[in-house]
C-alpha cells in the first residue's frame, strides 16, 4: 500500500518512505564518482584535476535548480496540506518552466564563456585545455542538471518516490555505460565523460518531463498555469538555502582547490577530487533523508498537525544520529579501498590521499545534523533560518577554515577544515532548532 504524507509516521514507515530518496542521492552522486574513476584510471591525474575544477562551476550554475525543487516542493507541499489541489499543481507546473527557461539561459553562458570560467576556477596553464573541453560540454548540458534537481524533490511531494528513484537508477546507469563507451572503446576522452553525465541528466530531468505531462499517477501533474509571483518568491526564499548550500559548498570547493594547487600542486587537488567523489556518495544518505522528510513536514505543517510533526521530527534527528556514527565508522574502513579505486596506479598519491580522508571523514559525526537542520526548516517555510544555517556552514566556516588552519598545520589544516566547520554548522543548527520549537511546535 502507498505511503501518503497525510499518514502516520512509524520509524519503520519513514524509512520506507525515505529510502528511495537516498538511493536515489546516492545514485545521483555517482554521476561524478563514475567521471572520477574513468578519467583517472584512463586519461590520468591531471585530467582529474580539471573535472574536479570545472565540477564546482557546474554546480553553481545549476544552485537554482535545487533551489526552486527544494523551495517550491515546500510551497507546494503546503498548499496540498491545506486541500488545495489544483493550486499546487498551477504552482508545480510554474516552478518547472521557469528551472526550464533559467537552465536554457545557464546552459548557453556557461558553453560560450567556459574558458575565463576554468581560469577563475584555478585552472592552470597545464590544465586549461582538458577543463575548456569538460566544462563547454558539462556546463552546456546546465538545463538538464537543473531539471533533474527539480524533478527529483517533487517526485516525493507526489508522493512518487519509487518512481523518482527508478529515473535516478536510469540515469546512473546512463552514466555508467556511456562513460565507459566514450572514454574507452571510442576513445574521446575527457569530453567523453562530459557527454556521458549530460546524456545522464537528460535521463533524469527531460523524461521525468514528459512523465508529468501524462495523466496523473501520483498527487501531481503538470497543467495551464500562470506566473504567480508571490509564490515563486517564496520558493525563491523557501530554498534560498540549497541555492546558499550549493553557491558556498562550490565557492569553497574552489578555494579548496586554490590552496591546494598553492601548498602541493596539481597532485593536491587530485587528492581533493577522489575525497570529494568519495564524500559525494557518503553525504548523499543525509541529503536522501533530508530530502524525503520534508514533504512530510511541509504537509504536516500546512495541516497544522502539530502532534505529527512532533513525531516526525523525534524520529528523524534519532536516524539522523545513528546514521551520523555509521558514516564515520564505514568511511573509517573503507577509506584505503575506496582511495585505491581511484589513485591505486600512484603510492605517493594514494597515500597522501588514505591519509587526508581518514582526518576529513570525522566530519560525518556532525554534517547530517546541519543538512537536516537546513532542510528542515526550508520545510517549515522559513527561508532565512534555513540560509542561515547554509551559510555559516558551507560558506563562512568552511571558507573560513580552510584559509585559517593551514597557516598553522599546513596541508592538514586543510583536510580539517571541513570537520572544524561541520562541527560549528551542527552546534548553530541545534541551536536554532531549539530556539524556534515553540513558534512551530515540533517539540
Amino acid at each position: 500500500m502507498a505511503i501518503k504524507l497525510s499518514d502516520h509516521f512509524t520509524s519503520g514507515k519513514l524509512l520506507r518512505f525515505t529510502l528511495p530518496s537516498i538511493i536515489m542521492m546516492i545514485f545521483t552522486s555517482i554521476y561524478s564518482v563514475v567521471d572520477g574513476l574513468f578519467v583517472s584510471n584512463l586519461v590520468g591525474q591531471n585530467a582529474l584535476s580539471a573535472v574536479n575544477i570545472i565540477f564546482p562551476v557546474s554546480m553553481i550554475l545549476s544552485a537554482a535548480g535545487f533551489m526552486l525543487g527544494s523551495g517550491g516542493s515546500a510551497v507546494v507541499a503546503r498548499t496540498m496540506g491545506e486541500g488545495k489541489a489544483e493550486l499546487a499543481n498551477r504552482y508545480f507546473s510554474m516552478i518547472v518552466l521557469v528551472t526550464l527557461g533559467l537552465g536554457a539561459v545557464f546552459s548557453l553562458g556557461g558553453a560560450l564563456f567556459i574558458e575565463p570560467i576554468a581560469r577563475l576556477a584555478g585552472a592552470s596553464d597545464l590544465l586549461i585545455d582538458s577543463c575548456v573541453a569538460y566544462g563547454r560540454i558539462l556546463l552546456g548540458g546546465s538545463v538538464m542538471f537543473m531539471l533533474q534537481a527539480t524533478f527529483q524533490v517533487f517526485f516525493v511531494t507526489a508522493e512518487l518516490p519509487k518512481t523518482g528513484l527508478f529515473f535516478s537508477l536510469a540515469a546512473g546507469a546512463t552514466n555508467i555505460v556511456m562513460d565507459y563507451l566514450l572514454i574507452g572503446p571510442l576513445n574521446i576522452g575527457i569530453a567523453g565523460a562530459a557527454w556521458g553525465t549530460v546524456l545522464s541528466y537528460s535521463v533524469g530531468g527531460l523524461l521525468p518531463l514528459l512523465y508529468f505531462l501524462k495523466p496523473p499517477r501520483g498527487a501531481l501533474r503538470l497543467c495551464r498555469t500562470r506566473l504567480y509571483l508571490r509564490e515563486l518568491k517564496n520558493a525563491c526564499a523557501n530554498g534560498s538555502s540549497e541555492l546558499m548550500s550549493n553557491l558556498s559548498a562550490s565557492v569553497v570547493s574552489i578555494l579548496f582547490n586554490l590552496q591546494l594547487m598553492r601548498i602541493i600542486g596539481e597532485s593536491g587537488v587530485a587528492a581533493y577530487s577522489v575525497m570529494m567523489y568519495v564524500d559525494f556518495a557518503f553525504a548523499a544518505v543525509f541529503l536522501g533523508f533530508s530530502m524525503g522528510s520534508s514533504p512530510i513536514v511541509s504537509f504536516h505543517f500546512g495541516a497544522d498537525s502539530r502532534e505529527e510533526l512532533k513525531n516526525v521530527f523525534r524520529k528523524s534527528m534519532t536516524v539522523i544520529a545513528l546514521a551520523s556514527l555509521a558514516m564515520v565508522l564505514l568511511s573509517e574502513l573503507l577509506a584505503l579501498p575506496l582511495t585505491a579505486a581511484f589513485v591505486g596506479y600512484n603510492p605517493e598519491l594514494l597515500e597522501m590521499t588514505v591519509h587526508g580522508f581518514r582526518i576529513f571523514a570525522l566530519s560525518y559525526l556532525f554534517a547530517g545534523f546541519g543538512i537536516y537542520g537546513s532542510a528542515f526548516f526550508t520545510a517549515l517555510c522559513n527561508g532565512p533560518v534555513s540560509a542561515l544555517i547554509s551559510f555559516l556552514r558551507t560558506f563562512l566556516f568552511r571558507g573560513g577554515m580552510v584559509l585559517l588552519l593551514p597557516l598553522f598545520l599546513d596541508v592538514d589544516g586543510i583536510w580539517l577544515a571541513v570537520v572544524v566547520a561541520d562541527g560549528l554548522g551542527a552546534a548553530v543548527a541545534l541551536w536554532l532548532m531549539w530556539r524556534y520549537r515553540k513558534r512551530y511546535h515540533y517539540l
